[in-house]
């Protein structure tokens, strides 16, 4: 055989289902050109058989042969004339567009706070009066004000997170008159310096240990 007698696979058929093997693809379109309806539902049992020894771990699978089945009209174009125990897959079934799935469209102004600090402050909203409401709307601006820091490095003033707060929970909550101040930023960006800090700690004390524990060379 000489190089200009080589079949390249781009040449070749486009395989459905790649999964099965270019054979697999053979038997299925030789399946096609039988005349009688006997000879091909018998030649189609023949190729389901194999086709689930080809996948044993689907066994286990609900409607295994059903899908066996399916497959086998897709790979046939759904030129395939046998019985079939199952009802035939269609071509226009198959290349039906799924609907778009809705996705929550959330366009915050404040896009460095995310998305779950309006869903805490229309919580905060619908509590009672009381020390409980107060404590959690402080709990929101503190973890507001610490969102604004990772952002932006540089220190924020509390009527900024105020202001915000005042916007996003649509007037209900005004801190704007409030005589208590909110975390400094050092104490907001602490536990974050001090996690990074135990890490660089954790990683080299294990290099300082893989280093002493290097063979010594001898002279």
């Amino acid at each position: 055989m000489t190089i200009d007698d080589l079949e390249y696979n781009t040449e070749r058929e486009h395989l459905i289902i790649p999964e099965y093997g270019r054979h697999m693809q053979k038997m299925i379109n030789y399946a096609k050109t039988r005349d009688t309806q006997e000879e091909r539902n018998k030649l189609a049992k023949s190729i389901i058989a194999v086709m689930g020894n080809m996948q044993p771990h689907l066994r286990d699978v609900p409607d295994f042969q059903h899908k066996l089945w399916d497959q086998l009209f897709i790979m046939a174009n759904f030129e395939l004339d046998v019985d079939c125990p199952y009802p035939k897959p269609s071509r226009e079934l198959l290349e039906e567009r799924p609907n778009p799935l809705k996705y929550p469209q959330n366009f915050p102004k404040y896009r460095f706070y995310g998305n779950n600090i309006k869903t805490m402050i229309d919580v905060a909203n619908t509590w009672e009066e009381g020390d409980l409401k107060e404590a959690l709307i402080f709990t929101i601006a503190n973890h507001m004000k610490k969102c604004f820091l990772n952002w932006n490095k540089d220190t924020v003033e509390d009527d900024v997170i105020y202001q915000h707060l005042y916007e996003l929970s649509d007037g209900k909550i005004n801190l704007k008159n409030s005589d208590e101040d909110l975390s400094d930023a050092t104490s907001l960006m602490r536990s974050k310096t001090k996690f990074s800090n135990n890490n660089n700690k954790k990683n080299g004390h294990q290099r300082k240990s893989n280093s002493n524990n290097r063979p010594r060379k001898r002279y």
